[in-house]
């Protein structure tokens, strides 16, 4: 796990070294152990590097292949690396190091960008090939791995961290209105190749390119959900746990400390009871003792559960303690990280979490990350599964289903049917152009007349997507995959984790498991009152009872509300009597000054948008100085 630079100079220019070393200095939080650079004619290649696998000098980068004549810098993990490595002894490649590094190199020297197939793991990689003179490079089938790109009149830039472009001089700042907007209107972020910064864009996941020197660029996409093959699943059951079992397996493998973060829930506890079954093993679990990191908010507490899966693991549980007023003193520090906004003031606690992680030595952290947006683990996904049964004309099973979730959740089964049929018919509706035309206009004007913003701001907006709330159950998942929130989620997860120089590693984001699951079912997602079926039947025996069984979801909920109540108003009245927030011209100060007391006061709560609001100023400071 790293971070690289590469710059590419056009039109006869040489690629400058000093720039290359300001690329790579501003994201040296991303490897603090080693760096290295590499600069001939056109082509510039600065590297950070966290140690992880063959801690040793011979993992260095950039890496030249034995002959010298294709260069690469590579950020992320190969987890089949040793499968790999012995595939490509078997065809006569002899290796130096014992790391995951040079098998990639010789993966592509012997099979091309074929090799992206063979590869289980997460990635973004850059290699110049002298002979073709010609840049191949990826990003991993779910982009776990970041990869940004600027083209400016006589340079390409690559790089693991916007600010890496940002350092390079050669772009000037300039807000991207349409995704800003989207931001402060919707909340919404990384949703595709656009960022905050006009003309930076990001590799889409699953996407491969070629950059060739005297005959231009391509660009593909070498996987994707729709493109999985069939496969034979003859036990959903069993073959979901043993290649789950397979995942945590491979991403155990670590010549330094291995952790968990753990909340109560499904997801965290079904990962951290296979690392204690996996820990008898001493090759998948470097360090003393299995180290679980865990946050508890007292208005969501899980600590019961919690402690039902400490007690079965044994595991040794290190606890964050947080103070509000810290959180918002953090906010310009973890703003500066990610470059871009957060999603929410739960970033804050993940920030925090791998801060805990590092301060106790831990550099490899698994996480859960994935699993809700694959296997289908939010509330919302229960109507998506009910049109899924209506569209294969099982209208009796719907109805039984709403009435088994109705015993459970709540609700008037008669009363919810009939909302999933009106969902149903205005899921039809919603594939009419005309349809759409109208629907986005009456949002349009809804956001125009938005009290806390300009209605100017509205007209940058794009409303082109229709989203899954009417849709079926595997077009909500693919949506969640590929749009959102699952891209946004884990840019938080690389840039919290990477911020304190610890990986993350994402069992669930198995393109084994996703494949499979995939082509599972739609029962066996969700079922009744229960999501994450599959899961949940897997995991029998495996894990506590009381979590395995447990239909209320948290996750890392935070006390936001509460916050801007109370230790955060001040500082917010602060920001918003700045004499800059007044000159943005985007706000009504005014207007949210008094929606601030309102909420103080509890007849509100604002606490998304005046988070957005505050986001956004602090970023606009950061970018001011930037440029400065």
């Amino acid at each position: 796990m790293c971070g690289f630079a590469v710059m590419l100079a056009l039109n006869g220019e040489k690629a400058d070294l000093s720039v290359v070393d300001k690329m790579t200095t501003s994201i040296r939080h991303r490897g603090p152990d080693d760096e290295g650079r590499y600069v001939e004619g056109p082509v510039g290649f600065g590297f950070r590097r966290l140690s992880i696998l063959d801690l040793s000098l011979s993992g260095h980068q950039p890496m030249l292949s034995d002959d010298g004549q294709q260069v690469m810098v590579f950020n992320g993990e190969i987890y089949n690396y040793l499968e790999l490595r012995a595939e490509l002894e078997a065809l006569g490649h002899r290796f130096k190091s014992s790391g995951d590094t040079e098998v990639l190199l010789h993966a592509y020297c012997e099979w091309g960008s074929a090799c992206l197939n063979k590869l289980n793991g997460m990635w973004a990689f850059v290699i110049f090939d002298k002979k073709k003179r010609k840049f191949f490079g990826a990003r991993d089938r779910f982009g776990i791995k970041p990869l940004y790109r600027y083209q400016g009149r006589d340079h390409v830039f690559f790089a693991s961290e916007i600010k890496a472009i940002l350092a390079s001089g050669y772009y000037a700042m300039k807000t991207n209105w349409p995704i800003a907007s989207k931001f402060l209107l919707q909340g919404r972020l990384d949703e595709g190749k656009e960022t905050f910064y006009e003309g930076i864009e990001q590799i889409p996941p699953g996407t491969a390119f070629e950059f060739n020197l005297d005959a231009g660029s391509n660009e593909w996409h070498f996987w994707s959900l729709e493109n999985i093959p069939e496969m034979s699943i003859s036990d959903p059951p069993r073959d979901f746990y043993d290649v789950f079992e397979d995942a945590v397996k491979l991403r155990m493998r670590s010549d330094v400390p291995v952790g968990v973060c753990l909340s109560g829930g499904l997801d965290s506890t079904s990962i951290i009871s296979l690392m204690a079954k996996l820990r008898a093993d001493p090759k998948y679990l470097p360090g003393k003792s299995l180290q679980a990191f865990s946050y508890v908010s007292a208005e969501f507490d899980e600590s019961l559960y919690i402690a039902d899966t400490i007690e079965q693991t044994q595991a040794e549980i290190n606890r964050l303690r947080i103070n509000p007023s810290g959180l918002w003193n953090q906010l310009t520090q973890v703003l500066g990280y990610h470059d871009e906004p957060l999603h929410s003031a739960t970033a804050l606690i993940g920030f925090n979490l791998m801060a805990l992680a590092a301060n106790n030595g831990v550099k490899v952290v698994l996480n859960g990350q994935g699993a809700d947006e694959t296997i289908g683990g939010y509330h919302s996904y229960f109507p998506n599964y009910w049109t899924s049964l209506l569209r294969s004309g099982r209208l009796g099973e719907t109805f039984s289903e709403i009435k088994a979730f109705c015993v459970e959740h709540g609700g008037n089964a008669r009363d919810l049917f009939l909302k999933t049929l009106h969902r149903f018919y205005r899921s039809e509706l919603g594939r009419l152009s005309s349809y759409r035309k109208i629907a986005n206009l009456r949002k349009h004007n809804t956001y125009a007349k938005d009290p806390f913003f300009s209605p100017d701001l509205s007209k940058q907006l794009n409303l082109g997507d229709r989203g899954y709330m009417n849709e079926a159950l595997n077009t909500a998942l693919r949506y969640s995959v590929e749009y959102r929130p699952l891209p946004l989620y884990l840019r938080i997860e690389d840039r919290n984790s990477m911020a304190h120089s610890v990986e993350a590693r994402l069992p669930f984001l198995d393109y084994r498991l996703v494949s499979l699951v995939w082509k599972l079912p739609v029962e066996w997602k969700m079922r009744g009152p229960l999501n994450k079926y599959v899961l949940r039947a897997s995991m029998r025996g495996h894990i506590p009872e009381s979590v395995r069984s447990r239909i209320d979801k948290m996750g890392f909920p935070t006390s936001v509300r509460q916050w801007f109540a109370n230790q955060w108003y001040e500082p917010m009245r602060d920001l918003l009597a700045s004499q800059e927030t007044h000159q943005r011209g985007i706000y009504d100060v005014d207007f949210i000054q008094k929606e601030l007391d309102r909420h103080r006061n509890g007849e509100i709560d604002a606490s998304r948008k005046l988070f957005r609001v505050a986001q956004f100023e602090v970023l606009a400071q950061l970018w001011k100085s930037s440029a400065n």
